[in-house]
């Protein structure tokens, strides 16, 4: 699997539980640690542990993958998830905003799923297997 196919399915897995504004962000070239970051929101600490749950879930559960390391999950307001290549981080609203790792990036190429999108139904349907 490549580190863009690991990136959408974390998407995928994100969507799958009503993350909202998830957006992959393409790092190669700019970055020595990674390759993309996938950003998602959820509205809750609640929502913030079922997304990483989900991702968690589906990536090992399908494709035998497990994070290296994982951060944050005791208040669930911002979690990383480091699977090297893709590095997974999800929001409260409020730790987004605050922290604004899209515009610490600046012009690098990003990618905006919108709810609703056949890319996103398609992406599911990938992760579902």
């Amino acid at each position: 699997m490549t580190p863009e196919q690991l990136a959408e399915l974390c998407a995928a897995h994100a969507a799958d539980r009503k993350a909202a504004n998830v957006v992959k962000i393409d790092l190669r070239g700019v970055s020595g640690y990674t390759d993309y970051f996938v950003l998602a929101t959820g509205n809750t600490d609640r929502q913030v542990k079922a997304i990483h749950d989900a991702i968690n879930e589906g990536l090992k559960k399908e494709h035998r993958i497990l994070p290296r390391r994982v951060e944050g999950l005791g208040e669930s307001r911002w979690v990383l998830m480091d699977y090297l290549d893709v590095v997974v981080h999800v929001f409260t609203p409020d730790t987004r905003d605050f922290y604004r790792l899209e515009q610490l990036w600046g012009d690098v190429p990003k990618h905006v799923y919108e709810p609703g999108q056949p890319e996103l139904e398609e992406l599911r349907a990938a992760a579902a297997g």
